[in-house]
């Protein structure tokens, strides 16, 4: 996993940084609720440098990703993509990126460290076809950029932009070349914008004249758990079908063959969840540890119900929020669990709708 080349500037900045699950990462810029309040109301703009990014290029790249990935390939045209999944033949999810369609081939960009292992994870359904995979994650370093009022910031920066375009746009800042394409952003509407890593710093700075608020991972996280919405490596791993992870955006129905996709469509049809992921509202203020057991008493016994993967503090509930999976029939907004060795208790709310 590679740095950001951003971080030196945040600390000059006087942000907080922290060792995290994906590298040293930007805790806040010293102002969490306003973060938080330019997502919801204006622009929040986050470093995003630590992400991967995978290239496939080569004849047989786009019959390739569509044989196997969960979501259309082959319809995108040049500048287009979509949130993508590549499954294991029993369903779980090995990877989960956005995927573009470049000039060139494809883009696949990923969470902090997936690069490589999903250039490793496609070579081994490669037998002889005309297809080259390059991890360029080190010609990578996204700024991300979402609020009601991020396309005004965009076309203040950036002269050309177009908010109403869905694909790739290759703009200009400072005589770089600078790719803005939307993107989910804290589990919100957004755009992920880059360009050549010595370049980044200037364009950040240009963004933030343009009017957006520097934000860094706790507001980011208050908002994906609002809008429940999971992080790679947190909340979905390769253990979980993508239905339990609510990452149905990211898969096909309508596709027809790829690796996984039986299994996909028998839980679509049939349904079979023993679990999924819902937010949960705490009744303390203290953070809650990743792993702790979901438990309720049942006829008399008390059972392990489910567990959680992480938690946020939530401006709109005014308290601490999980996410964690819930196991099926004990999935009633309202019911309440309590948090194993913890003292206190958690309730599970609805899942906002799609």
């Amino acid at each position: 996993m590679h740095a950001s080349p951003l971080l030196q500037m945040h600390r000059d900045a006087g942000a907080r940084v922290t060792p995290t699950h994906a590298g040293s990462l930007v805790l806040t810029h010293g102002d969490v609720p306003s973060e938080y309040r330019a997502g919801r109301e204006g622009a929040l703009l986050l470093d995003a440098t630590t992400r991967g990014c995978l290239e496939l290029r080569g004849g047989d790249a786009p019959a390739f990703l569509h044989r196997i990935l969960a979501n259309h390939v082959l319809p995108l045209a040049e500048g287009e993509g979509n949130a993508n999944l590549l499954l294991s033949p029993k369903g779980k999810v090995q990877a989960w990126f956005d995927l573009f369609r470049t000039g060139e081939g494809f883009r696949c960009e990923t969470p902090p460290g997936q690069a490589e292992p999903l250039r490793v994870a496609l070579d081994l359904y490669l037998f002889g076809e005309d297809v080259e995979l390059l991890d360029v994650t080190e010609q990578f370093a996204p700024l991300e950029l979402t609020g009601p009022l991020a396309a005004e910031v965009l076309g203040k920066a950036l002269p050309g932009f177009e908010a109403g375009s869905g694909g790739t746009q290759s703009l200009s800042c400072e005589g770089s070349t600078v790719r803005v394409r939307p993107a989910e952003v804290a589990g919100l509407t957004g755009w992920r914008i880059d360009t050549e890593p010595g370049s980044t710093a200037a364009l950040w700075k240009s963004l933030l004249a343009a009017g957006a608020v520097p934000g860094g991972l706790v507001a980011e996280d208050s908002l994906r758990a609002e809008g429940l919405r999971p992080r790679w490596g947190v909340d979905a791993s390769d253990d979980v079908y993508p239905q339990e992870a609510r990452l149905d955006s990211a898969f096909a129905l309508d596709k027809g063959c790829y690796v996984g996709q039986e299994v996909v469509a028998k839980i679509d049809t049939y349904g079979g969840l023993n679990k999924q992921l819902f937010a949960l509202r705490v009744a303390s203020e203290d953070p809650i540890p990743p792993g702790t057991r979901l438990l309720r008493t049942v006829e008399g016994e008390v059972r392990d119900l489910g567990l959680v993967t992480s938690w946020a503090w939530s401006f709109e509930h005014d308290t601490g929020l999980a996410l964690g999976y819930v196991k099926k029939r004990h999935q009633e907004p309202g019911t309440t669990f309590d948090l194993e060795g913890l003292g206190t208790t958690a309730t599970l709310l609805a899942a906002p709708e799609a």
